[in-house]
């Protein structure tokens, strides 16, 4: 939280130039469900570290959670700097329509845009951190088994329900035939014969997304897994093959344990095909080459990249985590979080005395002082703007 000091040039060498973080004020956070604990509470505490009074509004799908935050949280918080707000839609769309200094947002697309039109009547800056399609393309330099079972572990995590989970593969059709043996093997280790009975796989939030997501079992072809249990909200790992891309589930972010398989002929049609469709999320890449992940990387623009690996980089606080176009705008996590709830004040203190230095700065402007103008700032300053 102290000043950060900046440097000077000849013009400002006796000021004291520094940068100050300073609350924006009131803060508005509206947290999804998918993750209700932490998507509430690491924004939440970030921006009381930066000295902000914050409205906080959990998802009122995940309705368990948002009623012990909001029993709970008074308890151990000085309730003059935070409130909770209970409800839905409509009440969301309430608290949008007061001014506050800073909204944060976590949830999809559709409901961000929303958002931002709320808070563009009242100029007040956002962070918005959206979903998306994120592809993963697996090369044909790779181990399959090794794929499958970091691509496997990543996807059905949480029931898929993981804004950064990968949401279709990109592959040929030789690599397709090597991985979906492969797949099949790993989610019976990690799931056993019959996944319904696994207590390591989660299950669907509501009806209302189960629905949407058996729906979408009607994609493709489907390779491995496929069932469904309406009374417990159980979808099983699925893998989709033959898949169209105007088909639903390569048009909207599935949220669940299905993996879509779409076939390129190379890297080249691979990013073709990334690059032709909004910026996502995360973007993956598996190859034994290390060249073919720094193209993926250099080649295509995502709010983050994993090579070879899924979602460990959300382990690191030292990253940063956000979008880009389609998928959000802002980051935070770690101290990213505190930056992002606070104003970045430019100071400059100069002595009250000394005003025979400054002759130099006033008219007129003989080529002379123009030259020696130019010299004291030095390339530390291009421009006065």
């Amino acid at each position: 939280m102290k000043d950060e000091p900046g440097s000077t040039n000849l013009f400002t060498k006796l000021d004291s130039a520094f940068v100050r973080k300073e609350p924006f004020g009131l803060v508005l956070i509206i947290a999804p469900w998918n993750y209700p604990v932490n998507l509430n509470l690491v924004p939440l505490v970030g921006a009381l570290a930066a000295g902000n009074c914050v409205v906080l509004k959990p998802s009122e799908i995940s309705r368990g959670t948002e009623k012990v935050l909001a029993e709970v949280l008074p308890q151990y918080l000085d309730q003059r700097c935070f409130a909770v707000v209970l409800g839905g839609p409509e009440e969301m769309g309430q608290l949008l329509e007061h001014k506050f200094d800073y909204i944060f947002f976590t949830g999809s697309p559709r409901v961000g845009k929303i958002v931002m039109t709320a808070a563009a009547k009242h100029l007040t800056p956002v962070t918005l951190e959206l979903g998306g399609k994120n592809p993963c393309y697996v090369d044909d330099d790779c181990d399959p088994q090794i794929v499958a079972n970091r691509v496997a572990w990543f996807r059905y995590f949480n029931a898929g329900q993981t804004c950064v989970a990968p949401d279709y593969l990109l592959c040929s059709p030789e690599m397709q035939e090597r991985l979906l043996p492969a797949l099949q093997s790993t989610i019976t280790r990690f799931y056993g014969d019959d996944p319904q009975s696994s207590p390591n796989l989660g299950r669907i939030i509501n009806q209302k997304h189960f629905q949407r997501l058996r729906a979408l079992l009607g994609c493709g072809r489907v390779a491995i897994g496929g069932q469904s249990d309406e009374h417990d909200r159980y979808i099983a790992p699925t893998v989709l093959v033959d898949v169209q891309e105007a088909e639903p589930v390569m048009q909207e972010e599935i949220f669940g344990p299905i993996l879509p398989i779409m076939n390129v002929r190379g890297m080249d049609e691979a990013i073709e095909f990334i690059n032709r469709r909004e910026k996502p999320l995360a973007l993956y890449a598996f190859s034994n080459s290390s060249q073919v992940v720094n193209q993926m990387l250099e080649r295509t623009s995502s709010g983050s990249f994993g090579g070879n690996d899924g979602f460990m980089y959300m382990t690191l606080l030292s990253l940063p985590f956000g979008g880009v176009g389609h998928s959000g705008m802002g980051r935070y996590r770690g101290k990213f979080t505190f930056d992002t709830f606070s104003h970045h004040r430019a100071c400059l203190l100069c002595p009250a005395g000394l005003e025979n230095l400054n002759d130099i700065r006033y008219p007129p402007y003989s080529d002379r002082v123009q030259q020696l103008t130019r010299w004291a700032l030095g390339s530390q300053s291009c421009t006065l703007l």
